[in-house]
Formats: structure tokens, sequence, C-alpha cells
């Protein structure tokens, strides 16, 4: 199984090309592979690891569904390759400025907490994760956009129940850490 992760590691890294993460000068690969690493401290399955590490290919990256299906059956069963997408399909934004230039940001995140609430348990344990990662230290590298941030990202977590008991409670309290940790003043 890890020859087969490293190698979807590998045709992440080269989607996300030279995309850096927002606040680090890593390479925007560190993100799925964080992502990946908690979901297996929770579940075997190749296919919930392969779509973390995936999860923003789809949106981030100019890879289309049929060409990531395309590469996933490379490397897996045709049935394996499917489930993997159906996830990622699942965890990619759907209501997204460029599509919805119309609507404002708190509209387009209601859409993706209602979208999100109806997702898999297994993307909903993906997508917990992804938030653990990207909630863990935006106090410390934004901490203008921190307060909106972490509010939108306890905000889907009530609309998001079926995954992982145990993650929800671990991302949820990484969610609220960084809340405890705003300023009174900048508090929402």
């Amino acid at each position: 199984m890890q020859e087969i992760l490293d190698k979807i590691i590998a045709y992440t890294d080269e989607a996300h090309n030279e995309q850096m993460r927002k606040y680090t000068p890593e390479r925007y690969i560190v993100h799925p592979v964080r992502v990946m690493n908690t979901c297996r401290e929770y579940t075997n399955d190749m296919t919930v690891h392969a779509a973390a590490i995936l999860h923003d290919v789809l949106e981030d990256t100019p890879v289309t569904p049929n060409e990531l299906l395309e590469f996933l059956t490379t490397l897996m069963s045709r049935a394996e390759a499917e489930r993997t997408l159906a996830l990622v399909v699942e965890l990619t934004d759907v209501y997204v400025k460029d599509k919805y230039p119309k609507w404002n940001r708190r509209k387009r995140k209601a859409k993706e907490q209602d979208r999100m609430s109806a997702t898999s348990a297994d993307a909903q344990t993906i997508k917990y994760a992804d938030i653990m990662d990207n909630c863990a230290e935006i106090v410390n590298h934004d901490a203008d956009f921190a307060p909106l941030f972490l509010h939108e990202c306890k905000a889907l977590m009530q609309r998001m129940n079926r995954g992982n008991r145990e993650l929800y409670d671990r991302a949820l309290a990484v969610v609220e850490k960084g809340l405890a940790l705003i300023k009174p003043r900048d508090r929402q």
C-alpha cells in the first residue's frame, strides 16, 4: 500500500506544481500528506488515504476528474479508483467565487456547509483532518483572517457529524483552541 501512496504523493506534488503553503515556505504537498497521516491514525482504508492526499487536486490544479481516474486505475482496481475519485469529488468545493461571483463569501460558505453535511462518512473524516491541519496555526500566521476562518470551520463541523467521532472531537478541539486564542475584540 505504501508504494501506491508514494506514487499518489508524487502525482499530487506534480499536480500542485509550484504551489506553496500560504503561511510557510513549504511546498503545498506537505498539507495533503499531513491530512493523510492524520487519517491513517483512524483507518487503514487505502482509498481514504489516497483521497486525503488528493483532496485539493481537483479544486486547486488543472487536473480533471477523468485524468485523475485514469491515473488511479494504473495503481489500483477500477472500483478502488472510482471510490477514491468519488471521495475527492465530495471534498472539492463547489460554491467557489469563480463559479458564483455574485454571491458573497457567507452565502458560498453556507451552501458548502449544506453540501458537506450530506457527504459520506469517509469524506467527512478526511475533512476533519483537513480542518485540523488548516486551523492548527492560523492564529499565529493570520490574526486578521483567523476569526472568520475559525468560525466558518466551526459552523461546518457542526453540520458534518458522520465521520470518525474521535477525529471529529480532535478537530473541533483545534478549532476551539484557535478561537480561544483570538483576542476578545476580534471575536465575532
